[in-house]
């Protein structure tokens, strides 16, 4: 089965500051989702169910980008996986909001 792939650019944001936010989205899928995300150094694993939709996969970064790589959920939910995680990474890494604002529950 193929991979989802989703790439954001980072623009001027530094990892540092890409990694808090993202540390942010993920206690957000934790305490709304209970989908568990476990950071090691600039990468974290993502693994949990949203609603009918298994999500296993990873975010990084590399090349002035925040990838998330994860398992395809196949043909029926993989537009809505693929809206659901892009729009979340927007909101997170939008740097237009203050870490502090984000959204954790």
């Amino acid at each position: 089965m193929a991979n989802l792939l989703i790439e954001h650019p980072l623009g001027s944001m530094s990892v540092a500051e890409a990694k808090e936010r993202l540390t942010a989205m993920g206690e957000y899928f934790t305490n709304k989702h209970g989908i568990n995300v476990t950071w090691s150094g600039d990468a974290a694993t993502v693994k949990g169910k949203y609603l009918v939709v298994t999500i296993d996969g990873g975010l990084r970064f590399q090349g002035g980008k925040a990838i998330f790589e994860g398992k395809d959920p196949g043909m029926l939910w993989r537009g809505k996986a693929r809206e659901y995680i892009q729009g979340k990474i927007k909101k997170y890494l939008d740097a237009a909001t203050r870490v502090a604002d984000l959204p954790r529950r």
